[in-house]
């Protein structure tokens, strides 16, 4: 809204300093600061009101150091990360963006999800929370709207000259054409764009209309897979939070560089039309996971919950879709891969030993892997900091993909 503002006082008024509005680099070092400040001033108040209402986590007794203190602790922090976000982006960001409005729906839907699993898990005293194949159902729902959005809507192109190739800075107005596209990046590889579209080559002429039939399916796994892998993530103090600001942070170097057509004729990377405005909400999401860290780190004196582990993980597969980067989730979000793989690899050996020696047998000694590590002696601060330092090594070798191809 103050975008709004300052954009009718620079123009009806001349009023000095108020153009500095129209940088994408200003409005997302205020959303930042601004996050930031929400979640670190009123996350203590908030904290507050969920301890009064008795909002706090059950915790299963799984044989773990440290588990039983942790009972009472406020959970649903996860409010707070939403509310840090949307703030600041509702007061900064060009509202009438496509990929705007796709992150604010998805942090609501995603946050609702969670909040329903966390309201059923604490006051519904039931510790299953919401039904799996409901959370998979919401999870269908978001990744349909999310992949019809980017599919049909006009608004959704990427720009190539009109000679077919990637753009160029020059003659800006004359050379390009704007284009539906359902092509993707595949990292570490020199011609590195791939058409979902291709899938269907064999159907003949008029095979890209029918792209849609890959690239929604696409979407709604991603988006599933993602938020699965931030919600498992979710079980130690701090481990979460740290890990996505690590992914988000280094999406918004991606969504920056994609939106502008100067850095991505350089990097010859896909340039996204209008998709550089969604800088200005992963700086706010940044500001908001890094401000709720100032509670969440051990020990923790809240719990984000499914609030905020589905929530970060639709956050995180949204933009990556939207710039065309999906394909890096495994490298860049290598810590949810791992974590779900755990989980995975636990459950599907365990029943294939008991069906064939007659007695379920583990590779870990408890899944996600951060149980692992407890059960093996590790204090869940040491945890979560080599996890982040992981996360970090990760997201510079995603960047590295930039130029290393």
């Amino acid at each position: 809204m103050l975008y709004y503002l300052f954009q009718y006082l620079d123009k009806a008024f001349d009023v000095p300093g108020a153009g500095v509005f129209q940088y994408i680099t200003f409005r997302s070092a205020m959303a930042f600061i601004l996050s930031l400040a929400i979640a670190t001033i009123y996350g203590k108040k908030i904290i507050n009101f969920l301890r009064k209402q008795q909002v706090g986590e059950t915790i299963r007794e799984l044989g773990l150091e440290g588990q039983t203190q942790k009972a009472g602790t406020p959970t649903m922090g996860g409010i707070i990360i939403i509310l840090a976000t949307l703030v600041p982006v509702f007061l900064f960001a060009r509202l009438e963006n496509i990929y705007v409005i796709l992150l604010i729906i998805t942090t609501l839907w995603m946050g609702t999800i969670g909040f329903i699993d966390d309201y059923i898990k604490i006051f519904k005293k039931d510790k299953e929370g919401l039904k799996g194949r409901f959370k998979v159902i919401g999870q269908v729902g978001l990744g349909l709207i999310v992949g019809s959005v980017l599919y049909f809507h006009p608004g959704v192109t990427v720009r190539k000259d009109t000679m077919g190739a990637r753009v160029k800075t020059e003659n800006v107005d004359t050379k390009f054409l704007q284009e539906k596209s359902t092509a993707t990046t595949i990292p570490f590889l020199k011609n590195n764009e791939f058409d979902y579209a291709k899938v269907l080559s064999f159907m003949g002429d008029g095979y890209e209309k029918w792209a849609w039939l890959i690239f929604i399916p696409v979407v709604i796994f991603i988006i599933t897979a993602v938020s699965n892998g931030a919600n498992l993530t979710d079980g130690i103090d701090g481990l979460a939070a740290g890990t996505s600001a690590i992914s988000v942070l280094t999406l918004g170097i991606f969504t920056f560089l994609s939106g502008n057509i100067i850095f991505s004729d350089y990097l010859n990377i896909m340039y996204i039309p209008n998709s550089g405005e969604m800088t200005i909400y992963i700086a706010a999401f940044v500001g908001a996971l890094v401000g709720f860290l100032w509670y969440n780190t051990y020990p923790a004196t809240v719990f984000m919950g499914d609030t905020g582990s589905l929530t970060i993980g639709g956050i995180i597969a949204v933009i990556a879709i939207a710039i065309r980067k999906e394909l890096m989730i495994p490298i860049l979000c290598g810590i949810f891969l791992a974590e779900n793989l755990s989980v995975v690899l636990q459950v599907s050996y365990f029943k294939y030993t008991k069906k064939k020696y007659g007695e379920g047998r583990r590779i870990f000694l408890m899944s996600p892997l951060h149980h692992h590590y407890q059960k093996k002696g590790y204090h869940e601060s040491k945890i979560v900091t080599r996890f982040w330092i992981v996360g970090i090594l990760l997201a510079i070798f995603t960047l590295v993909s930039l130029k290393l191809r």
